[in-house]
Order: C-alpha cells, then structure tokens, then sequence
C-alpha cells in the first residue's frame, strides 16, 4: 500500500536574531522522505551557518543511501571547531520514511521525537548507538495512516523558562498538550504551527531560544481537482468536463465561465450565493456534484497569497484557515486536505473580461506559481493546459 507522507514545520527566531539557528532540510528519493531537522550551536548567524551546513550534509547523503557512520563522519570534519565549547557539530533528528510507512528515525542530542497515534502521544523505542564517540539513537518506523511523528529542536523544552515557567515546559507537558491539540484531520503543517505557537505563548512572544517543530504524517492520498477557464476550443469542453470528473477526489471549479461550462455538461444548474464572508473576494456558488465552485481570477490570485503565508515557516497562524469566503475554502482544501492536486487549465480568452485588465497570461501565471509552491509544501502537483 502506498501512502502520501506529509511533512511541514515552524521555527521561531530567537529574540533579536534575523535568522534561526535551527534548520529543516527535506529531499524526496523514489519514494522515500528524507527529513532533517538540525540545531546549530548557539543562536544568530553562526548557528545558522552550522544547522545550514549540517542539514544539508545529513539531507544529501542520507537519501543517497550513504551509511550514517559515514555521514557523521563527515559532518564532523566539515563543521568548524566552537574555540570555546572545542565541539564541532549540530545536533539532530533525521525521518527516513518511505511511501508505505517504514523507515527510520536517528536522533543526536535533540529532544526525542513523540508519536502521534489514535489520540494518544507516546514515546518511541530507541536502541542507543555509539558511532565515531556519538550516541545516535535509532528507531525502526512502521506508521500507518493517521500516525505523527512530532520532531523539535530543544526550544520547545526551554519554553516559559524564567517566564511563566521555573523550569521550562516538560514532556509530560508537551505530550499533555500534543494529545488535547492535535485533531484527526490536521495536517502536519498544522501540528507543527500548533505546538511552535503555544511555545511562542510560553516565551511571552520573545523566544529564549531557537524554537522548531517539525511534523511528519502518513496520510491516504486525498486527490483534488480544479477546473480553471474554458478550454480553447469550445468543441472541447464535453470531453474536458468528463475528464475533469473522472479523476477521483474532492472537485473544484473557478471562474464564472467555468462554472457554466461545468454546469452545462452535467445538466445542472449554478447557483450564487449572496453571502460575503469577505467584501474583496465575490460570492461562492453551487454546483451539484462539485464540491466548491468559486470565483475565478481574484480568487486564485488570493489563494496564491495565502500559499505563500502557507509556506512561511515563522508563521504559527499559517495552517489557520477557517474563513467561509471562496478563497480560503479553496486554499484549505489544496493546502490541508488534498495530497495529490490536479488542475484543469482552459487558456480560451474569457470574453467576460473584456476591458478589464485580466488577461489569459495571467491566469496562466497566477496557477504556475500556485502548482510550484504546491510542489513546495510536497504535494503531488499535475497541470494539465487546453
């Protein structure tokens, strides 16, 4: 059985630093995830530059399927030595995870990583190894779907120390929080700006310390499709539409050209709503047999904004997507629900905006950037133009 694995994470800078020191790396092989999340030494430019470094050593090798023995290796000739400290290394959590769910996790002086499953947040099983004088620990995976992997760098232990904690907030804490939070349906994005927010509570806004969740979920492929302009050749449309609902999944369709096409070639009808959840994004309609039919350009063009929000790792509201108007209903179905996402892309010039200055170049824009960062957040992204 092959399953999508979803991945996301948040990072909260240390107070008064520009950059985190804390650093996640991720590289698809196949089917195998490589996740790498590494805490360079100290906070600001110089952790950085060590978590960068490592992340990138550990990402590259590892999903060459270069032995971890040597990865430390070379991690620890590559890194400068810390004059102070005489140690020359980042710690770190590294997720091999392959599409049916098994892989393995190795940790190195990070905080051990907490398995979601069935409402509960538990401990994994570690075996200890001793490589090159490192303690590594191992764990063997074997997830299904709806299991979690929660992977953080130390700043989620040292959250509220000297502030509205004496000794930072403690595992059982962390795990209590995890098991109350965290909802079935959330996707690892989520779960990561979840717990990296009630950190950035703890520190009273003003992180102590580099703070990183990293989330790992095996998840059923959920696919999506959206229909976006008519396509070229109105002789075309009967046979776009019925390509269009035969692919599985959830249906989406933009723009008011599109839904009459749609509509017709089902034989139903559209009807608008007069709702304005918000005042710059026009009404949704409905379709039956579609699950969301939206507005078209002005619609995208904002979904695109909030992928790029989406996509902000310093963001813990990002996953947040309860507004009812047509674009956030849309951007939480591509970004939270759908694992797979095909869009239906008609490049016909919509004679509705003649004399508007909305052309088919930019529709044609506006999607090429969603589809990428799509790609970005790991989904499976296709684009199909008529």
């Amino acid at each position: 059985m092959s399953y999508f694995i979803d991945r996301g994470y948040t990072s909260l800078n240390h107070e008064g630093e520009e950059l985190c020191g804390d650093m996640v790396e991720c590289s698809v092989n196949g089917d195998m995830l490589t996740a790498v999340l590494c805490d360079g030494m100290g906070s600001g430019v110089k952790a950085n530059i060590l978590a960068t470094l490592s992340s990138k050593i550990l990402c590259t090798m590892l999903s060459a399927g270069v032995p971890i023995k040597d990865c430390i290796e070379t991690l620890i000739a590559s890194l400068p030595v810390c004059k102070v400290r005489n140690v020359a290394y980042a710690t770190f959590s590294v997720c091999l995870i392959g599409s049916d769910g098994k892989g393995e996790l190795l940790e190195f002086d990070n905080p051990a990583a907490i398995l979601l499953r069935n409402g509960a947040a538990d401990d994994l099983p570690r075996q200890k190894e001793v490589i090159l004088g490192k303690t590594v620990y191992t764990t063997a995976l074997d997830l299904k779907p709806g299991d979690a992997i929660v992977v953080t760098s130390d700043g989620v232990e040292h959250a509220g120390i000297g502030m509205m904690m004496n000794f930072g907030w403690e595992r059982p804490q962390i795990k209590d929080y995890l098991r109350r939070a965290v909802k079935p349906g959330m996707s690892a994005r989520a779960i990561s700006a979840a717990l990296a927010g009630e950190c950035n509570e703890l520190y009273m806004n003003m992180p102590g310390d580099d703070t990183t969740v990293l989330g790992i979920k095996v998840r059923e492929h959920s696919p999506i499709s959206v229909f976006v302009g008519p396509p070229i050749h109105k002789e075309d449309d009967a046979q776009y539409v019925k390509d269009f609902m035969a692919l599985p999944g959830k249906k989406a369709v933009c723009g008011g050209t599109s839904s009459q096409i749609v509509a017709r070639q089902l034989g139903k009808e559209v009807r608008t709503s007069f709702e304005f959840p918000d005042r710059d994004i026009p009404p949704i309609g409905y379709i039956d047999g579609i699950d969301l039919t939206t507005e078209g350009v002005i619609t995208v063009k904002r979904v695109l904004e909030l992928s790029e929000k989406y996509l902000d790792p310093s963001d813990c509201t990002a996953a947040v997507l309860d507004k009812r108007d047509g674009a956030s209903l849309l951007a939480r179905m591509l970004f939270e629900e759908g694992t797979d996402v095909n869009f239906f892309v008609g490049q016909s010039q919509n004679h509705a905006h003649d004399g508007l200055p909305i052309e088919t170049r930019m529709k044609l824009k506006l999607i090429d950037k969603l589809a990428d960062n799509l790609k970005k957040m790991g989904k499976n992204v296709n684009v199909r133009y008529n």
